[in-house]
C-alpha cells in the first residue's frame, strides 16, 4: 500500500516503510503536487512555488528531473498512473486516505479530531525547502492548533478539564497569542478550583497581547476572565461530569439543504429518458446529459432532480458551472466546491483554501448522506472530476454540451431534439386550446423551430400573449422569416418585432459590428446619434435580453442573436463611422500618451463629429486595451477606408506594448489598400511600420526587405529616414557596422533636413552604437549627449530611456561599470513607467552585462528573460540566455551554462546574426572541464 506523509518529514511510505534515496528537491515538488491534488499544475507554477522570483537558469529542467525522478518511484510502488502529464502541466490524482493532509482534513470534518491530530510527527513539509513551504506550513499550522482547540473544546464540555492541564499549559506556552487556546487554559484552571491561576493565565495573555501587538482581548475572553473573577456559576458544568466522548461532530443543519431551480410545469416528453434517469435509479451514481445548446438539457436535469428529491432527504443542490456561458469563464472547481459546501450549511470558517482539501472536506460531508446535486454546464470531464463524491449515498447529474467521455464510471445520456409528438405536446401546454384546434399548423411552427425546445418555448410564449392570433398566423409569421436563419431564428425575430423602431435599429446595426463588444460612445458613432440615447437604447435592449452586459458599460451579443442580428442588417455607412470613431478617438488617446509625435499625426482630418475627450493618459491606455482587438476587427471585416491613416494612429500604442502581430495585420492592410489606390506615400509608410515590426520581432530578412522596397516606393524625407534606421539597427545585429554607418548617416541628415528633432535623437542613439564599435567612443558618447537633450526637449520619455541604455553600453565598453548600471537603472525605471516590456528587458539585461559579479548578473539576467519571454522579444531571449551561460560557468556551474548557451545558440540562430558563432566557440569551451 502506498501513502504520502506531509505533516512532518515529507515521504513516501510503501507498506509501512519510507523509500529512501528521493532528494528534497524532488519531494519539495512532490509535495507541492499532493497539496493541489486533481489540480492541472503547470510548469511556471511549479518553478514560481519552488523558487520565487529566485528562480535558477535550469529552473525548467530541475523541474523536469524532478518529474522524472517521481515518476521513477511511483512506478517502483505500483502506482504509476498517480502521477499525469496533461496538456497544461501535470496532475497528482492519489487516493484521499493516500495522502496525511486529506486524511487530516476528513477527519477534522467528522469530528475526529485526535485521530486528525495523531496523523502529525512533526512541522509540516519539516524536510524540504522551497518558496511556497513557510506559508503552507504555517497554514497547516493553524490548521492543527485550530483542530486542537476544537478538541479541547470538546473536552471540556466533557468535564475532562483536569486531564488536559499539563498539556493545554504547554501549548498556551508555546502559543501566548493565541486566544481561544489561551482561554481553554483560563476556563480549565478555573474549573479545576484553581481561580488564582486562572487570573494569572488571564493576565499573562493579556499583557504579552498588549506588549507584541498593543492590542486588548476579544470580548468573549473579556468577558472569560470577568466570570472567573466573579466566579460566576454559569462556567460551571451542569450535572455531574459525563463519561469522556470525542470532539463533537459538527451540527449537520435541521433543515434540508434545498438549491434546485423551478421545475417548469409544462415540462413534456423525454420518455425514454426520465425512465432511464428516474425508473433505473437504484441509489449513488454519476449520470452525464449532453446535447446541442437550447436542447433542454437544464430543465431535463432539474426535472428529474425534483422528481429524486423525496429519495434524498438530506439535502437537493444546484450549481451553474458556466462553461458556455457567453462571454464568462467557467467556474474553478474550487470556486465551485465552496458554493457547494455552503450550501451544505457548512460554515464559511470551516472551509480550507486549497482545492484539494475542499474536495476532501466536500466528500467528508456527503459521507453517510443521501444528497442530489446537479452541476449544471460542465465543459468537460476535467471540470467536474474533482466535484464527484467518494463513497456515498449522493446522487449527481452533469449537464454538458460535450460528451463527458473521461469521466469514468459515470451513466451518458445524449439528448436530441423533441420527437414530433414530444414537441407538440410542448407546445399544447403552453398555448393551450388553440394548439388543438389547429394541428397542421401547429405542425409546420414546429418544423420552423426545428423542434428545438428553446424555440417551440419562445414561440408558444408569444402567441400566448396575443390572444387574437391564431397558430396559423404565427406559422405564417414565421414562415416569412424562415429564410433569415434556420430553427431558433424565427424565434428572435418575434422578439425583435416587440421592439420600438429605434431599438430594431440599434440591434440591427450592432450585428454589423466586427469586434466582440461595443460602448455607448461607439454605438452612438455606429448609429449616428447621441451617446445618451445611445445608451439608453442599449440597456432597453439588455432589458429585453437582446443583448449581453458582461462587463460595466460594455455590451455584446449571444452568439445566436448576434447571427441573427447580422442576418436582417443593412449597412447604411454605420460600419464606416464606427471605424471613424476608432480613428479619431486612438488619435485622442495617442496625443496623451505620445505628446512628442503628435506632428506625425497631423495629417489625419478632424472627425466631423466631435469624438468624447481623453482626460489623460491613464484614460488613453484603458480604452485603447479595451478596444484594441475591436479596431483590428473594424480594419479587417470593415470597410476599406482610412486604413492608412488608422495605422499611423495605432503604430506608437502597438509598437511600446509589444502588440506586433495586431501592427503586422494593421500595417498589411495599410499595404494592400494603398497598393490598390496607387497611394505612394501611404505605401512608404506601411512597408516602414512593417519593416520596423519585424525588426522589434527580429525576423530581420524580412525586416530588410520591407525596407528597401520602402525606399523604391516613395521619396517622403520622414519615412526614408525611418527605412534606413531600420536597415541601420538590422547591420548592426548582423555586425555588419561600415554599413550600418553607411544607413544611420544617411537617415541622420534626412532627419535634420525635415527638421524632425524626434527622429533625429532616436538615429543618434543608435548611431552612437555603430560608432562606438568602430573604436570612436568619444564620437559615440558626444551623439549620445545630444540625443539625450533632444529627446528631454520634445518630452520623449520612451526615447530618453532608449538613450540612456545606449549609453549605458558604451560605458560598459570602456570600463565604467559603475556610470554603466546606474545609466541602465534609470533606463529600466523609465521604461517599467511606460509599460515597455520588451525595452526594459534590454534595459534589464544591460545592467546585468554590467554587472561585475556573476551572481548578480544570474538574478538580473533572469529577471530579463522573464519580461523578454512576455513580449516574445526573440533578440533580448537569446541576449539574457546568452548571459546567464557566461554568468553560470563563472560560478562554476557547467551544466547550467551549457543549457542556457544550448537555448542562446538557437535563438541566435534563429536570427542569423553573428553571435551565434560565439556562443558555439563559448559552448565548446564549456564542454572542456579540464580548461576551467
Amino acid at each position: 500500500m502506498l501513502r504520502f506523509t506531509l505533516l512532518g518529514p515529507v515521504q513516501m511510505v510503501v507498506d509501512g516503510a519510507p523509500l529512501t534515496g528521493i532528494a528534497p528537491r524532488h519531494r519539495a515538488v512532490l509535495a507541492y503536487l499532493l497539496l493541489n491534488s486533481g489540480r492541472v499544475i503547470g510548469i511556471e507554477r511549479l518553478i514560481d512555488a519552488m523558487w520565487g522570483y529566485d528562480r535558477p537558469d535550469t529552473a525548467r529542467s530541475q523541474i523536469h528531473a524532478s518529474i522524472t525522478v517521481l515518476r521513477k518511484a511511483l512506478r517502483a510502488a505500483g502506482a504509476a498512473d498517480l502521477l499525469e502529464t496533461r496538456a497544461g502541466g501535470y496532475v497528482a490524482q492519489p487516493e484521499p486516505r493516500q495522502v496525511d493532509t486529506l486524511e487530516f482534513t476528513e477527519l477534522a470534518a467528522a469530528g475526529e479530531l485526535r485521530q486528525a491530530l495523531d496523523l502529525w510527527r512533526g512541522e509540516a513539509l519539516e524536510d524540504v525547502h522551497a518558496h511556497y513551504v513557510a506559508g503552507v506550513r504555517e497554514l497547516w499550522h493553524d490548521r492543527r492548533l485550530s483542530a486542537y482547540e476544537r478538541l479541547v473544546e470538546g473536552e471540556l464540555a466533557a468535564g475532562r478539564h483536569g486531564d488536559l492541564l499539563d498539556e493545554l499549559a504547554a501549548q498556551a506556552s508555546a502559543h501566548p497569542l493565541r486566544e481561544k487556546l489561551n482561554a481553554h487554559l483560563v476556563l480549565a484552571l478555573h474549573r479545576s478550583g484553581r481561580q488564582a491561576d486562572a487570573l494569572a493565565a488571564a493576565r499573562a495573555y493579556r499583557t504579552a497581547l498588549a506588549d507584541e501587538q498593543g492590542l486588548d482581548p476579544g470580548h468573549a475572553f473579556a468577558e472569560l476572565e470577568r466570570a472567573v473573577l466573579t466566579d460566576d456559576p454559569a462556567l460551571r458544568l451542569a450535572g455531574p461530569a459525563p463519561a469522556p466522548v470525542p470532539a463533537p461532530v459538527p451540527d449537520v443543519p435541521a433543515r434540508r439543504s434545498t438549491f434546485l431551480p423551478y421545475d417548469v410545469p409544462d415540462f413534456s416528453g423525454r420518455a425514454a429518458e426520465l425512465e432511464q434517469l428516474v425508473g433505473e435509479h437504484h441509489g449513488p451514481a454519476v449520470v452525464t446529459i449532453d446535447g446541442m445548446a437550447g436542447i433542454g438539457k437544464t430543465a431535463l436535469a432539474v426535472h428529474v432532480a425534483h422528481r429524486l428529491a423525496a429519495r434524498h432527504p438530506d439535502g437537493q443542490l444546484f450549481i451553474d458551472l458556466q462553461a458556455h456561458t457567453a462571454g464568462r469563464e467557467p467556474v474553478d472547481a474550487s470556486a465551485a466546491l465552496e458554493a457547494l459546501l455552503r450550501q451544505l450549511g457548512v460554515p464559511a470558517d470551516r472551509i480550507p483554501v486549497p482545492p484539494a482539501e475542499r474536495g476532501a472536506l466536500w466528500r467528508a460531508e456527503l459521507a453517510g448522506r443521501r444528497v442530489l446535486a446537479v452541476l449544471d454546464n460542465a465543459l468537460d470531464a476535467d471540470h467536474v472530476r474533482p466535484l464527484l463524491p467518494g463513497h456515498s449515498d449522493t446522487f449527481v447529474l452533469v449537464t454538458s454540451r460535450r460528451r463527458l467521455v473521461g469521466l469514468d464510471g459515470a451513466r451518458p445520456l445524449s439528448v436530441e431534439v423533441l420527437a414530433e409528438e414530444d414537441a407538440a405536446a410542448l407546445f399544447e401546454r403552453i398555448v393551450g386550446e388553440r394548439a388543438r384546434h389547429e394541428p397542421d399548423a401547429v405542425r409546420e411552427v414546429l418544423r420552423l423551430c426545428g423542434y428545438l425546445p428553446l424555440a417551440i418555448r419562445i414561440a408558444a410564449a408569444r402567441l400566448q400573449h396575443r390572444p387574437r392570433w391564431t397558430v396559423a398566423y404565427l406559422a405564417g409569421r414565421l414562415h416569412d422569416h424562415r429564410r433569415l436563419l434556420d430553427g431558433v431564428s424565427a424565434a428572435f425575430t418575434l422578439s425583435y418585432e416587440q421592439l420600438d423602431g429605434a431599438e430594431q435599429r440599434m440591434f440591427r446595426l450592432l450585428g454589423l459590428v466586427p469586434g466582440r463588444d461595443i460602448d455607448a460612445c461607439g454605438a452612438a458613432a455606429l448609429a449616428g446619434i447621441a451617446e445618451e440615447e445611445a445608451e439608453e437604447l442599449l440597456e432597453n435592449l439588455l432589458d429585453a435580453h437582446m443583448l449581453l452586459q458582461l462587463e460595466p458599460g460594455r455590451y455584446t451579443f449571444h452568439d445566436l442573436l448576434r447571427e441573427h442580428a447580422r442576418s436582417i442588417a443593412e449597412d447604411d455607412g454605420a460600419v464606416m463611422r464606427l471605424l471613424a470613431y476608432y480613428l479619431h478617438r486612438a488619435r485622442a488617446a495617442m496625443d496623451r500618451l505620445f505628446p512628442h509625435s503628435v506632428g506625425q499625426r497631423e495629417g489625419i482630418p478632424q472627425p466631423a463629429t466631435p469624438v468624447p475627450p481623453v482626460r489623460d493618459a491613464a484614460e488613453a491606455i484603458a480604452w485603447l486595451d479595451a478596444e484594441r482587438s475591436n479596431i483590428i476587427a473594424t480594419a479587417v471585416d470593415g470597410p476599406e477606408i482610412c486604413l492608412g491613416l488608422l495605422a499611423l494612429a495605432m503604430r506608437p500604442y502597438l509598437d511600446r506594448q509589444a502588440h506586433h502581430d495586431d501592427a503586422l495585420t494593421l500595417h498589411s492592410l495599410a499595404l494592400q489598400r494603398s497598393r490598390k489606390l496607387g497611394d505612394r506615400e501611404v505605401q512608404a509608410r506601411a512597408l516602414t511600420d512593417l519593416a520596423w515590426t519585424y525588426w522589434r520581432l527580429g525576423e530581420y530578412e524580412r525586416a530588410e526587405e520591407h525596407a528597401h522596397q520602402a525606399l523604391d516606393a516613395g521619396e517622403e524625407t520622414g519615412e526614408r529616414a525611418r527605412a534606413l534606421l531600420t536597415l541601420g539597427n538590422v547591420a548592426l545585429r548582423r555586425r555588419q557596422d561600415v554599413q550600418a554607418e553607411q544607413y544611420l548617416k544617411q537617415a541622420l541628415d534626412l532627419t535634420r533636413i525635415a527638421a524632425d528633432t524626434w527622429g533625429e535623437a532616436h538615429v543618434l542613439g543608435i548611431l552612437a552604437l555603430a560608432l562606438d564599435r568602430a573604436g570612436r567612443p568619444g564620437e559615440a558618447r558626444r551623439h549620445l549627449d545630444l540625443a539625450l537633450a533632444l529627446h528631454r526637449k520634445v518630452g520623449n520619455p520612451a526615447g530618453e530611456a532608449a538613450t540612456l541604455d545606449h549609453l549605458g553600453v558604451v560605458l560598459r565598453r570602456q570600463g565604467e561599470l559603475a556610470g554603466a548600471r546606474a545609466r541602465h537603472e534609470q533606463a529600466a525605471a523609465l521604461h517599467r513607467r511606460l509599460g515597455s516590456t520588451a525595452d526594459e528587458a534590454a534595459a534589464l539585461n544591460g545592467l546585468a552585462e554590467a554587472a561585475g559579479d556573476p551572481a548578480r548578473a544570474v538574478e538580473e539576467h533572469t529577471a530579463a528573460l522573464a519580461l523578454a519571454d512576455r513580449s516574445r522579444n526573440r533578440p533580448e531571449q537569446a541576449r539574457a540566455h546568452d548571459g546567464l551561460a557566461r554568468a553560470h560557468l563563472a560560478l562554476g556551474h557547467p551544466e547550467q551554462a551549457r543549457e542556457h548557451g544550448r537555448l542562446a545558440l538557437g535563438l541566435y540562430g534563429e536570427l542569423g546574426v553573428p553571435e551565434a558563432e560565439d556562443v558555439r566557440a563559448f559552448l565548446t569551451n564549456a564542454a572542456e572541464p579540464s580548461r576551467h
